[in-house]
């Protein structure tokens, strides 16, 4: 068994639940003392995990102290405040310690991959990602997950898949750290558009074009970035694009549906909270422009999310770009 601090007590608290119950030593660093107190007196997570109540065992800490002497230490920070949280706790953490991340976005400054800032500010640690199809809310009521676990060393990636996995909780292994973080990242945008398209009472024929469609993007660009294809026919790609693009538990999907029902985009995402596709989907198409990468999707999100752009024109737009061949040359065999 590990000793296990996670920053975030969000999803960090459903991954707390999953660990601590399959008895490793689990804590969860929140650096707002009103969420931590709530959280050791009720016992539960009220708006994120109604119901769930959390295991005796597991800690809950605002002290960034925490992390001395992790076997492991979990990152579920959301992408704006992730470099903050890391350097917090820079100064407690050992070498040795494993730094696994599991949010899903880029820092919007830099487009820096978040694994790369913990590369950047914790150099001599080891690194991995931990990514794919999850709900936080299943997650903690032990509903089955397979999740994939991409490191810089094959040990790390390993040390991960052998500690973390259990019963509920199956873990692949992958050597394509780009691609399993970027198909975290660039479903969410895809996401966001899928929830737009159902908000607008649009049907399944244009989900399936939006996700499909979405997929070669995600590809294309994470291609561009560094990625190997072959990744996006996993958990980090189809698998988590699928969770995200058609579950209610999807807060890209929720946002988006407001969206596409005629609610502003800055308010939607106000009512929902964290919406990563919102927040990265100007970075991704900054990135897209700078690799001179096409993203028709992505451009029409941050159309609609930030230049009050009208969701049908967006749909028009896409359905009447100039025809062309489906397959992407890099999608051949090798």
């Amino acid at each position: 068994m590990a000793k296990i601090t996670i920053l975030g007590c969000g999803y960090g608290t459903a991954l707390g639940v999953l660990f601590s119950s399959y008895g490793h030593e689990v804590v969860t660093w929140t650096k707002f003392e009103e969420e931590a107190e709530q959280l050791r007196r009720d016992r539960e997570h009220k708006r994120l995990l109604a119901g769930v109540k959390l295991p005796d065992a597991l800690g809950v800490t605002t002290d960034p102290k925490a992390v001395a002497g992790a076997d492991i230490v979990i990152i579920c920070i959301p992408s704006p405040f992730y470099r903050e949280a890391v350097c917090a706790v820079k100064p407690y953490i050992d070498k040795k310690t494993v730094v696994v991340n599991a949010s899903k976005g880029l820092e919007e400054a830099t487009g820096c991959r978040l694994s790369e800032i913990i590369r950047q500010e914790l150099p001599e640690n080891p690194a991995a990602v931990l990514t794919g199809p999850c709900h936080a809310e299943e997650i903690a009521r032990f509903v089955p997950t397979t999740e994939v676990c991409a490191a810089y060393t094959p040990e790390t990636a390993k040390y991960i898949q052998n500690t973390l996995a259990c019963e509920v909780y199956r873990i692949y292994i992958n050597d394509d750290v780009t691609g399993c973080e970027l198909g975290g990242v660039l479903k969410n945008p895809i996401a966001l558009g899928c929830g737009i398209a159902r908000g607008m009472g649009l049907g399944d024929n244009t989900v399936a074009a939006l996700m499909t469609r979405g997929m070669t993007e995600i590809t294309r660009l994470a291609v561009a970035l560094g990625a190997n294809w072959k990744t996006f026919t996993g958990m980090a790609g189809l698998g988590d694009l699928i969770v995200t693009c058609t579950s209610q538990h999807s807060r890209n999907y929720r946002a988006g549906y407001l969206i596409g029902q005629g609610v502003p985009a800055a308010e939607a995402v106000a009512q929902i909270g964290t919406v990563e596709g919102y927040l990265n989907s100007k970075t991704a198409f900054r990135l897209a422009q700078e690799h001179d990468i096409e993203t028709p999707i992505i451009e029409q999100i941050v159309n609609v999310c930030y230049n009050s752009g009208d969701p049908q024109k967006s749909i028009s737009a896409l359905m009447t770009r100039e025809s062309k061949h489906e397959r992407e040359l890099f999608w051949l065999d090798e």
